[in-house]
């Protein structure tokens, strides 16, 4: 006789397999220096002021303002002004 009961499917749909990438802020959105604004693999969205961007693409604030989005040259970019 066993010991265990056996598991259910739903145990494995509890854990969240997600790699969390995506934009963590919106235009006109207040932010302070260090935080992430978009996490991303390649470069979808391209740095501009106030900016910078990590060893795996995450772009970054490197000062205190709001988050505006714009075109450039065809590529969309994040800058803090």
């Amino acid at each position: 006789m066993s010991k265990k009961k056996a598991a259910g499917k739903t145990v494995q749909n509890i854990r969240r397999d997600g790699r969390r990438l995506g934009l963590k802020v919106s235009q006109d959105q207040a932010v302070d220096a260090g935080m992430v604004l978009i996490k991303q693999r390649g470069t979808k969205y391209h740095a501009s002021g106030g900016v910078s961007v990590g060893r795996d693409h995450t772009l970054f604030a490197l000062k205190e303002g709001k988050v505006k989005f714009g075109k450039k040259l065809g590529k969309t970019t994040v800058s803090v002004v």
